[in-house]
């Protein structure tokens, strides 16, 4: 996975003018689009399309300051159709429009090229299982809310305080299959997982495919598939997502398994009664890779 991600960097340094065709390159390196764009994004800290984005700034912040060369040639150059596109994509980068910068010679803010190493550290413990499942449907209450990588996401916290208690008990009781228990489910995530961006997010349970889902619930159909399940224990929810970034930075590239679309759900098993400590358990859909 390693060199995997390494010749994409080289192909974007190829194609910074042109759109890359990720899913093809995947597909020539033996995985998945998917699978290649989650593990850049938890790897280098961004979204593949804001690395992108930053390093055909870099490059064009140099023809813009030369000043050899009108705007719009500039602009057509690095991919893009107007001088207006191309100015705001500039501006975010950089901070400031490319007219301002053509005559104060900056600010400008430089994105280094990428190069992926793999630092054998074993830093956090790996407590993983896995698990064959059959098809099976999540129930519950889902809500569309945006990405939070750290800390408490405030708008699930709000989504999941105003079901009533007996509300929590009566889904509970519904629940007949693995995973066991309350879940929380996050679905339909952005591919780079770019924080802000929209998700699905259910307050349910897991139920046998064959199972019918009460009229006033939502439900998400999963299929059948291999899943690794991972353990983790400690402050919440910091110790559930250090062991989330875990797999990307140190489980996935140690081991022959991959990514493979479906929800990700975490478990409860124990917890404190103020919630600021507790036992949970991870399940990541995979495929062999």
């Amino acid at each position: 996975m390693i060199s995997a991600l390494n010749r994409l960097v080289d192909l974007v340094e190829e194609h910074l003018g042109e759109d890359l065709d990720v899913g093809a390159l995947a597909r020539r390196l033996g995985t998945t689009e998917y699978h290649l764009r989650r593990m850049f994004s938890s790897l280098a800290g961004m979204p593949l399309s804001e690395y992108v984005r930053r390093r055909r700034m870099t490059i064009a912040a140099a023809d813009v300051v030369r000043g050899e060369t009108d705007l719009l040639s500039i602009a057509v150059r690095h991919g893009y159709g107007s001088t207006e596109a191309f100015g705001r994509a500039f501006r975010a980068v950089h901070g400031a429009g490319p007219g301002d910068v053509r005559r104060a010679g900056g600010p400008l803010r430089s994105q280094p090229q990428i190069r992926f190493r793999l630092t054998v550290e074993g830093s956090t413990p790996m407590d993983t299982r896995l698990v064959e499942r059959p098809a099976f449907r999540l129930v519950g209450h889902a809500a569309r809310v945006p990405l939070v990588h750290h800390g408490v996401n405030p708008h699930i916290q709000q989504n999941v305080a105003a079901l009533p208690m007996e509300e929590h008990l009566r889904l509970k009781a519904l629940g007949d299959t693995e995973p066991g228990g309350l879940l929380q489910v996050c679905d339909d995530l952005d591919p780079d997982r770019t924080e802000g961006s929209e998700l699905t997010y259910l307050h349910g349970v897991a139920v046998s495919s064959d199972t019918p889902a009460p009229d006033d619930l939502d439900a998400i159909e999963v299929p059948a598939g291999m899943w690794a399940v991972f353990r983790t224990s400690g402050l919440y929810p910091q110790a559930l997502q250090t062991t989330w970034a875990a797999t990307a930075t140190e489980w996935f590239p140690a081991n022959p398994w991959r990514m493979r679309p479906g929800p990700s759900i975490v478990t409860v098993l124990e917890r404190a009664d103020d919630f600021s400590s507790a036992t949970c358990e991870l399940w990541l859909p995979v495929e062999p890779s």
